[in-house]
This record gives structure tokens, C-alpha cells and sequence, in this order.
């Protein structure tokens, strides 16, 4: 006598089915064995049956479980959220973004009983998820489209011959013959190429790989904050490091002390990025942080930084002198290198000759003479500025005043004919001076070279699409730092709308520059020859109707750009 097979544990949307008599209960429970054995999901098992069709299955499931229906032909891909899944992810799951709203992840499912399914995604996307059931033979089309499509984007980094393997980027390479990965592990490739292009497209800054004792790490900096984006396997991270080395021509089998490189990716036959590499030896492995580099950065024009038309009247009037020294401050961060870098852009033609010391070059312009800092090899900052005065120059860019002999070269060239540019890490325009002085610059050097001192921060801009009013008592504001005549003008507060919306993150997209754009007037050489302080320089600044860092922020807050939270934290001294 044969002993009848016990039922198989049936999932919530085969009850479904059977409770609305589209299913009976053996041939859901024979669908069920049948999923069982190729260990793949009931829905998938009962397509392939075609005892139910998917668009029933899906008006079914939607209408007992409470959620809402959509019909994915409808769906346009333009408006897929940044916060895409993982294609793995969307494949192992069968669940696909539609939408980001409010800081919930709307989520078509053509099984909205899968809980595993549901819980996995949400806690790799970090949101709270809102599903929406679909077909599932069209939610599986659209799940291998935009898997291929992503597969397509990263075809260009595939090939090696968009790296730009050469060329001496001041890094410990092995010259005598070329390195090679160590495991051709295309796996590792691919999930590279894969980081490469989403922070590109996210508009990230920097890529941080962190390894740790039991997890690894990649985060991104998007508009300034570094955020989480994934975790993949811990075992990754030896040949994902071995492959960044490669491509950025650094030494592989050196883990024991920093390293520093480059490689170039060619996005298209008009655009190519460049990244920044180092490497860091921690007691887990090695951190590897990649700047990306963005040549159209500099050519976004000087109307686009985000200057007040004083400030940008001050600026093309002393970069346009035909010498002085001009120099851009702030913290690390802070777009100096883009703003020396639309100066540059600005002054570059034919009947100029510039010439730059940097460390290392950072965007590649045609028509400038751009040299790599190597001080193991001697050439520093002061070299190669010893080097430029005997190359002719008009223009020189500096990347960064660190010391005595390079201030006094600076102030030289600026005072013998030459237009120089550099930076210097100060908190304001004022205090600038008082660095030079204890430098050790002589202040007579100082009042007859220096034409004019930028302070810059950036901070986040609110998201056009979904800012929204607020409302602020007067006291409040006049204690941030407005002013009594602000209150005579039309204007309306705006502050980020909380959890944002699909097109922004938190109610930020994009960030905007805040200047003091400081001229040294007579006056003001006056003081500095006189052996004034910082606060000095900078009472002497207001009454020249300069604008300090704090009141430039408030004019962006009061043309709806930013918010006073942004304002007070990136000016906050």
C-alpha cells in the first residue's frame, strides 16, 4: 500500500490562490514540491505551469494582501530612482525600485507574501520598503533589461586600454617590467567597474574601500557627506586591492606603506574622468580612497561657483592684473582647487604661457605646462618654482604655499612681473595675513605682492523640486547673523524637506559655493606694514564692504539656495 506524500508547507500567496478557487490544494501543493526541489520561488514554479496567467495573479494577490496594483508597461525607466538595486539583489528576489518618496522605497513584487524577499532589501537599501505588486513575467523582463543595460554601461571599463596605465605619477612602480594581477578574477572587475560608475552617476566626490575584521566597506562622499552604499564579501578585498594598484600603476606586492597613483576612465570619445588613488596599510588590510577627478569641472564657468557679482567683479579684476598674487583658502574640500582651476581656465590662450605646480595634477587643461610635486626626488613646490621663472612664465599656479622658501618664491615672482595663484589652509581671508607674517613672510613683501585673498566654503543646496517654506522668528535670525535692513527686502526661507524626494537626497542636491573675496586696499597694507592682527584686517575688511564667510552664507539663504542649519555648520568658526 503506497503512503500519500504529506502536503507541502504552502506559501501565502498559493492560500490565496486557493481561497479564491484559482488554484485547488493539490495543485498548489504539487507547484510547491516541484519549487522545492529546484529550490527556486513558488511564483516562478506556477508561471511555468500556466495554470493561473500573471496578470490574475497579480489582481489577485494585490486584492487579498491590501497593497496596490501596477502595470509595468507603463512604467517609464527615466524615472528610476538613484537608490536602484543591486542587480543580483533584484534577480534573487524578484523585486525591482519603482520610486523613492519621502525616504520609502516603492518596490514592485509579483509575491507580496515573500517576506525574506522584502526584509533582504530593505535592510541592503537601508529604507523602509512600500511594496507594489506586478506581473512577474514582466517584472522578470524588466529586471534583466536594466540588468543589461548596466551591463552595457560598464563594457568601457572592461578593457584595459581605457586605463591610463603610464606615466610617473610620483608612485613606487616597478619600472623594470609590467605589473600584472596577480588572479584574473573577473568577478572583481566587474563589481569595480560597477562602484566607477555609480558614483560617477550618483555625482559622488570620493570612493572610500574600508576594510575591517569581519566586514568590507565601499562608501561614497555625495555633496559632502560620506554615505554607505554596500558590503560586499570580506574576501574581496586583497584582489580588489591588487586590481586598483594595477590600473593606477602602483606597486602590488608593497602593502606595508602608503601608496599614491592614478588612472583615467573614458566614459565616451568627448568624456573622460580621472581618479586620484591612495592606499593606506590598516591593521585589516588596505583602505584604498579614489578622488574623481572631473575635467568639466573646470570649464563649468566662473557663473556657476556661485559668486556674488561683487565678489566675481573682484575676483576677474585681480586675476586679470598683469601680476600679483592671488590667493585661494579654506579647509580640504572646499572647491579651491576648482576655483583656481576656472581662473586658470579663464586666462588661458595663446598669447599666455602658465605653468603649474601641483601635487599632484589633478585636472588635465591643454595649453598649460602642469608639473607633478616629488619631493622624495627633490622637486618640491620652491623647485619647480625656481624652475618656472626661468621658463618665461606669465602665470603661475601653485598648488600649495606649505612653507617659508615657497611663500618668499611666490612673493617674488608676483612682485617681479608675474600673475601667481596658489592656496594656503586658513579659516578666513584675514587670518590669511597673519599666516604669511608667521611664516615669517616680511610684512612690507606681503602689503606690496598679495592683490587679492579668497576664503571659500561649500555648502549643500536644497533640492528645487521638493524645498519646502519655513518659518523662523526675527530674534532667531538676527542672532545667525542677519541684519536689521534684510527684513526691508522680499525674500522667503527654505529648509529641506525631511526624507526628500526621489530626485535628492534629504532634501539636498548639488552644493554651492560661499565667498569672501577680499582685495588688499591701501589701507589695509597700511595695517598689515604696521603689524596689525587678523581682527584688525578684518574690521578693515567690512568697512571696504566686504562680505565675511557667515554673511555671504545668509545672502544664499535669503536667495533660497541654502539653509541657515547648512550656513551655521560650514561657517561656524
Amino acid at each position: 500500500m503506497a503512503i500519500a506524500s504529506p502536503p507541502h508547507k504552502l506559501s501565502g500567496l498559493a492560500r490565496a490562490l486557493i481561497q479564491e478557487k484559482l488554484l485547488s490544494e493539490d495543485e498548489a501543493n504539487a507547484i510547491q514540491a516541484q519549487a522545492n526541489t529546484l529550490k527556486a520561488p513558488f511564483i516562478a514554479q506556477l508561471i511555468l505551469s500556466r495554470k493561473v496567467p500573471a496578470q490574475v495573479i497579480a489582481e489577485t494577490s494585490a486584492k487579498a494582501f491590501g497593497f496596490p496594483y501596477f502595470n509595468l508597461d507603463t512604467f517609464n525607466s527615466d524615472y528610476l530612482p538613484a537608490k536602484k538595486i543591486d542587480g543580483k539583489l533584484m534577480q534573487a528576489n524578484r523585486v525591482m525600485a519603482l520610486q523613492v518618496r519621502n525616504n520609502l522605497l516603492f518596490v514592485a513584487i509579483s509575491d507580496p507574501t515573500n517576506l525574506h524577499a522584502l526584509d533582504t532589501v530593505q535592510f541592503q537599501m537601508g529604507m523602509a520598503l512600500s511594496p507594489v505588486v506586478v506581473e512577474d513575467d514582466k517584472l522578470i523582463r524588466w529586471i534583466d533589461k536594466l540588468i543589461e543595460s548596466s551591463d552595457t554601461s560598464m563594457k568601457s571599463l572592461e578593457v584595459d586600454d581605457d586605463f591610463d596605465l603610464g606615466g610617473d605619477m610620483g608612485v613606487d612602480a616597478v619600472e623594470d617590467e609590467p605589473q600584472a594581477l596577480e588572479v584574473d578574477d573577473a568577478p572583481v572587475v566587474r563589481f569595480l567597474n560597477k562602484m566607477l560608475i555609480d558614483a560617477i552617476n550618483m555625482g559622488a566626490s570620493d570612493l572610500h574601500f574600508e576594510p575591517y575584521e569581519k566586514f568590507y566597506r565601499v562608501r561614497y562622499r555625495v555633496d559632502g557627506e560620506l554615505r554607505d552604499i554596500t558590503q560586499p564579501p570580506l574576501a574581496i578585498k586583497e584582489k580588489l586591492a591588487s586590481r586598483i594598484k594595477v590600473i593606477s600603476s602602483m606597486d602590488i606586492s608593497e602593502k606595508r606603506i602608503p601608496q599614491d597613483g592614478r588612472m583615467k576612465l573614458v566614459l565616451s570619445k568627448t568624456r573622460t574622468i580621472d581618479f586620484r588613488v591612495s592606499t593606506l596599510p590598516l591593521i585589516h588590510g588596505e583602505k584604498i580612497v579614489m578622488r574623481i577627478l572631473d575635467p568639466a569641472s573646470a570649464t563649468l564657468g566662473i557663473e556657476a561657483l556661485g559668486y556674488e557679482p561683487i565678489q566675481k567683479e573682484r575676483l576677474l579684476n585681480a586675476v586679470s592684473r598683469p601680476y600679483g598674487l592671488v590667493l585661494v583658502t579654506g579647509p580640504t574640500g572646499s572647491g579651491k582647487t576648482v576655483s583656481l582651476y576656472t581662473c586658470l581656465n579663464i586666462l588661458n590662450n595663446p598669447g599666455v604661457n602658465i605653468s603649474t605646480a601641483e601635487d599632484p595634477c589633478e585636472i588635465p587643461l591643454a595649453g598649460i605646462n602642469q608639473v607633478n610635486v616629488n619631493d622624495k626626488q627633490g622637486l618640491t613646490f620652491a623647485a619647480a618654482l625656481k624652475s618656472f621663472l626661468r621658463q618665461d612664465p606669465d602665470i603661475i599656479m601653485i598648488g600649495e604655499i606649505r612653507d617659508l622658501e615657497t611663500a618668499d618664491m611666490a612673493i617674488k615672482a608676483a612682485s617681479t612681473g608675474h600673475m601667481v595663484l596658489s592656496t594656503l589652509h586658513t579659516n578666513d581671508a584675514p587670518s590669511t595675513l597673519t599666516r604669511l607674517l608667521n611664516m615669517g613672510v616680511a610684512p612690507f613683501n606681503i602689503a606690496s605682492a598679495v592683490s587679492l585673498i579668497t576664503a571659500q566654503r561649500l555648502a549643500r543646496r536644497l533640492c528645487k523640486n521638493c524645498r519646502v517654506p519655513i518659518e523662523v522668528p526675527k530674534q532667531a535670525l538676527l542672532d545667525v547673523g542677519f541684519i536689521e535692513e534684510d527684513f526691508n527686502q522680499e525674500w522667503q526661507l527654505y529648509g529641506p524637506k525631511e526624507g526628500g524626494c526621489e530626485m535628492c537626497n534629504n532634501g539636498y542636491k548639488g552644493r554651492v559655493g560661499i565667498y569672501q573675496v577680499m582685495p588688499i586696499t591701501d589701507e589695509m597694507s597700511r595695517i598689515i606694514m604696521s603689524s596689525g592682527n587678523a581682527i584688525d584686517i578684518a574690521d578693515q575688511a567690512r568697512r571696504d564692504g566686504v562680505n565675511d564667510l557667515r554673511r555671504s552664507g545668509i545672502l544664499k539663504v535669503m536667495q533660497g539656495l541654502t539653509s541657515i542649519a547648512e550656513v551655521e555648520a560650514c561657517t561656524n568658526e
